[in-house]
């Protein structure tokens, strides 16, 4: 039998399980260490300093970074240790913008909570004079620098989970701080705006760009019709902001806030994610009869299109050509709504609320209009309807639950599952199912994920068919990668940007529990078992609609759209040496996404090499672009006026050495 391991915590002894570290070990202990930089699903990053505990025959050590062993005897909370926080943290209010009751993070900020947990009601170090201006650039993520704490979660979770890396620290000293490359917006590089720098970020320097006065202002404007979609993934997580258990149904709490707030009707957004399923149904059975562009990629996670637009601008053919079911019920609202009420599509506010960033971005796309009218005019998250409810003094938990209006308030099951990782592809299923000859309802709980990479077969109608499930974009670029290199295959993937589905995504209420996004998903799959349907094909409305006014043509105008390569950087030529007007050699190299993964990093290296060694760097400027054309020329560097197209540091040196030459 093996041994007890315990440690012994402010004399209270713990048992050591399979604790990673102390900082757990002590938690476990039920004494609640401040951190900044810790989060469970992240790297230890150890910046922050307020975890540091007193271990006996050690001194002080950080708790997040140090291991646990037999026999510790740990001190939390001596006058040093007491001491050494409260300094952290009145430097780090030294450094911050203390306009904290204009802070959309007032109330929820860790920062404000440490401070009293710490008792601190003065700061003894001089305030900050000058802040870093604040980046609007981004549809999605308002970035705020001089509330930064410089925790670096932002930076971690975008590179290690999403594998994106948008963020990183810059400068040195006082003039450090948290940025995009070269310095510029982060709606300007090659974020993909799924927000989970947001939920990460301990203060308010990352936060959903609201749109609250917006819709404010709609809805007092007797001009016009206020309608708002409500998505699945809300209903089993606005309810945390009023003291509900994660994964609460309160739906018909939230239909009755919106309508007591204002709005002219209260739809579903799983009405228009039965027309997602279905459209997306015949397309997979399409592509899958005649064996074309396998596999599918589902296209319902906004984050995850812009991404591949970005990075696998080859496999956009294979990316569902369906709108998301955001789109396609603003597209069908404003189509049917206008004609019934007799108005025009500007008098009629589309509001979305949804548990996501992106959708913000999505909103904004110009596929997604017409005549520079949006079919989605304003996206709230979860988050800005919480504080629009509490605005308007609503109480929330007291509330008679409302319904639906009709008829985009009913939908089926499997629209309600989308909200979570493995939910399309099995609402899909379900249909491709019935449609395959079976005739009958199926779950498929196979496809239930918890995990970021769920592989798995299906049998339908004596078909096999291999199906991948993966959520978290750094998840995704190891699939794709492997699918790329041939070494994986697959009839279906779906793909969601963030970790566990859109019930865990950068609109959400912030929890440090494991077990939230698990209960949100029980929640979704708690009102499937309750609804009278649970195949789309199954929804009455929807059938309806088909029959009365969507023909083949009609139905791809509205339902669908398309996709292209995308530029990772915007804006013009940058200067990556020094700017010089005397400089006799002018080297532009392309880094766009074609030519930087057919060597254009490596090319820029050894060109940097190249002219040090022959003693010319001081007449040399470089620059780069960002070329937005699907190119297989590449790398392309232009020296002077002469562009070298396949270009190698062989073919670059040939034309240098002319240039040197003649000069």
């Amino acid at each position: 039998m093996a041994k007890v391991k315990n440690a012994v915590i402010d004399t209270i002894e713990v048992t050591i399980e399979d604790e990673r570290n102390l900082l757990e070990l002590i938690r476990k202990a039920h004494i609640e260490l401040p951190t900044f930089c810790y989060h469970s699903e992240i790297s230890i990053y150890g910046a922050c300093r307020m975890c540091m505990v007193e271990v006996e025959g050690r001194g002080i050590v950080p708790a997040c970074s140090t291991p646990v062993s037999d026999g510790m005897v740990v001190k939390t909370n001596t006058k040093q240790i007491r001491d050494m926080r409260k300094m952290t943290v009145e430097l780090m209010l030294a450094n911050h913008d203390q306009n904290c009751t204009t802070c959309p993070k007032s109330g929820d900020c860790r920062l404000q909570k440490i401070a009293r947990q710490m008792g601190i009601s003065k700061v003894r170090f001089k305030q900050r004079k000058t802040f870093p201006e604040l980046d609007l650039s981004s549809d999605a993520i308002l970035r705020d620098p001089k509330k930064c704490v410089l925790c670096g979660d932002c930076v971690r979770v975008c590179k290690e989970i999403q594998s994106v890396g948008v963020l990183d620290f810059i400068n040195r000293g006082a003039a450090a701080m948290v940025a995009p490359c070269f310095n510029k917006g982060i709606g300007e590089v090659e974020c993909v705006n799924c927000g989970q720098c947001v939920k990460v970020c301990p203060v308010g320097a990352l936060t959903p760009k609201y749109q609250i006065e917006d819709v404010w202002h709609a809805i007092n404007d007797d001009e016009k019709h206020v309608v708002a979609q409500l998505a699945p993934a809300v209903r089993v997580a606005l309810g945390e902001y009023f003291g509900f258990k994660p994964g609460a149904t309160t739906t018909g709490q939230i239909v009755t806030a919106l309508k007591m707030m204002g709005f002219d009707k209260v739809f579903d957004t799983s009405f228009a994610a039965d027309f997602t399923v279905i459209e997306e149904g015949n397309e997979f059975l399409n592509r899958l009869e005649k064996g074309e562009n396998l596999p599918l990629f589902t296209s319902c996670c906004p984050a995850w299109v812009k991404f591949a637009e970005q990075y696998y601008p080859d496999m956009l053919s294979n990316l569902s050509t369906c709108r998301s079911p955001q789109q396609m019920f603003g597209a069908l609202c404003k189509d049917k709504l206008t004609k019934e009420l007799d108005i025009s599509r500007e008098d009629l506010v589309v509001v979305s609320i949804m548990p996501c960033t992106a959708k913000k971005y999505e909103a904004n796309r110009d596929e997604f209009r017409v005549e520079d009218n949006k079919d989605v005019d304003f996206v709230l998250t979860t988050q800005e309807l919480a504080l629009m409810i509490k605005e308007r003094g609503i109480e929330f938990d007291k509330l008679e639950p409302g319904s639906f209006d009709m008829p985009f308030g009913f939908k089926s099951g499997a629209a309600v599952i989308f909200g979570t990782s493995g939910g399309v592809s099995e609402a899909v299923l379900r249909y491709a199912s019935f449609n395959a000859g079976t005739g009958t309802f199926k779950e498929f709980n196979k496809l239930r994920a918890d995990e970021g990479i769920k592989i798995t077969e299906i049998d339908i109608g004596g078909t096999k068919l291999r199906l991948a499930i993966v959520s978290g974009l750094g998840n995704a670029r190891n699939l794709i990668d492997k699918i790329r290199r041939g070494e994986e295959s697959f009839d279906l993937v779906e793909v969601m940007a963030c970790c566990g589905g859109c019930i865990n995504g950068g609109g959400q209420p912030v929890s440090e529990e494991h077990h939230t996004v698990r209960s949100r998903a029980k929640g979704l799959y708690d009102n499937d078992k309750m609804l009278q349907v649970h195949s789309s094909q199954e929804n009455p409305y929807v059938q309806k609609i088909y029959k009365e006014e969507l023909d083949t043509h009609r139905a791809h105008e509205l339902l669908h759209t398309h996709y292209k390569n995308r530029k990772r950087i915007s804006g013009e030529e940058i200067v990556l040496s020094n700017e010089t007007h005397s400089a006799q050699l002018n080297l532009n190299i392309c880094f766009g996404t074609s030519c930087f993964i057919r060597g254009a990093q490596d090319l820029y290296t050894e060109l940097m090499d190249y002219v040090k060694s022959r003693g010319i760097a001081d007449r040399t400027e470089f620059k780069v672009s960002f070329c937005s054309e699907q190119c297989k020329k590449g790398p392309i560097l232009s020296v002077n006026d002469e562009t070298i197209e396949h270009c190698t540091i062989e073919k670059a040196i040939v034309e240098i050495e002319k240039i040197i030459l003649f000069q």
